[in-house]
């Protein structure tokens, strides 16, 4: 009776631990999200990066585009904020230089049928941003006060949705 009552424990203890294990490895693969990336256009038609920060802080961007290689992308544009950016909204110019930003890498052209991914980053990993992708087609049917980004729905579900900055700053976070 001892032997299987010590290999119930050994088995639970097994198991407890390959949970743990699984949890620890997931856990350490992704940044958290505090912050959600949107698109824009000013009024005579250039692209804007739009960022609402959720609670803690974000300290750039970066425009990329996944490569066909596995875990490959080619960055085409990015930038870090003068300042961490806080709680709140914040809005820049991606083709031209923007007061509180600077380009790390000034914005390649963009070509159509190519999908461009923009999102928020922190210099230490500890924040992120949702994404937002996009093509050339998709952002010259923006409008000026208008926002492009993911939304994700009560039941977990992520769409493109284009909204009022009002409303992106309301209901992104």
């Amino acid at each position: 009776m001892g032997s299987i009552t010590a290999r119930s424990a050994l088995r639970r203890l097994v198991t407890a631990l390959a949970v743990g294990v699984a949890l620890t490895t997931a856990s350490g693969c992704t940044v958290p999200v505090d912050a959600v990336a949107g698109i824009s256009v000013t009024g005579d038609g250039r692209l804007l990066g739009v960022m609402m920060v959720c609670g803690h802080h974000i300290d750039g961007a970066t425009l990329y585009v996944d490569n066909a290689d596995v875990d490959k992308t080619v960055t085409v544009g990015s930038w870090t904020a003068d300042r961490a950016l806080g709680t709140g909204l914040a809005t820049w110019t991606l083709d031209a230089p923007a007061v509180g930003w600077t380009a790390t890498r000034s914005l390649a052209p963009l070509t159509t049928r190519t999908t461009y991914t923009l999102y928020g980053w922190t210099k230490d990993n500890s924040w992120s941003s949702r994404s937002v992708s996009f093509t050339p087609a998709e952002r010259d049917r923006l409008t000026p006060g208008k926002v492009r980004y993911q939304r994700i729905s009560d039941d977990g579900d992520e769409s493109a949705v284009t909204v009022s900055i009002a409303e992106f700053k309301a209901k992104a976070c």
